[in-house]
C-alpha cells in the first residue's frame, strides 16, 4: 500500500510484525512492548526497525532508545483520540527525533493538516482513495497562528 512521505505518494518498505509473530525479514516495526522485551535481538535484525506507538504508550519510556529506532509509527485506533498528537510533538520537541513519524489507523484526511504541523511527516491509508485529498490538506491554510516542529 502507497504512503505519503514528505509530501510525495511512494511505496511502503516497512512491515508491521504483532508481538506473537516470528520477526520478518526487511524493514520492520514493532510494538513497545515488543521492543523492550526483545531489543538485544532487534538491534541485530538485518533491516530496519521501528516501533509503534499506541496512545498509552509512554514517549519517555524510549527516549534513550530514539537513535537506534528509525521509524516511529503513531497509531490511531480511533480518530478522535488526540494523544497521537502529543506524542508526535514530544518526539520532535522534547527528545529531538530526526527519524521518520507516520501516522497509521483511523484519522481522518482532515487531521492531516494539524499532524504536520506537530511533526508527523509520513501518513498511510486504509483507503488509498484518501491519498490525493490528504496531500492537498498538508496545505489546507496559508496563515498560523502557533508555532510548529515544520
Amino acid at each position: 500500500m502507497p504512503i505519503i512521505k514528505n509530501q510525495q505518494i511512494l511505496e511502503n518498505t516497512w512491515t508491521f510484525v504483532d508481538d506473537d509473530a516470528p520477526l520478518a525479514g526487511g524493514d520492520i516495526t514493532v510494538s513497545v512492548k515488543r521492543w523492550t522485551e526483545d531489543k538485544p535481538a532487534l538491534l541485530q535484525h538485518s533491516g530496519k526497525v521501528g516501533v509503534r506507538l499506541t496512545p498509552a504508550d509512554n514517549v519517555a519510556a524510549l527516549g534513550d532508545d530514539l537513535p537506534f529506532i528509525k521509524l516511529i509509527e503513531l497509531h490511531f485506533p480511533t480518530f478522535s483520540d488526540g494523544r497521537t498528537f502529543s506524542q508526535a510533538r514530544l518526539l520532535r520537541s522534547r527528545y529531538n527525533y530526526q527519524g521518520e513519524i507516520r501516522a497509521v489507523g483511523n484519522y481522518m484526511t482532515d487531521q492531516v493538516f494539524y499532524l504536520h504541523r506537530v511533526g508527523v511527516d509520513t501518513f498511510e491509508f486504509n483507503d488509498p482513495k484518501d491519498m490525493e485529498l490528504a496531500l492537498s490538506a498538508i496545505k489546507d491554510f496559508t496563515v498560523r497562528y502557533q508555532a510548529s516542529t515544520y
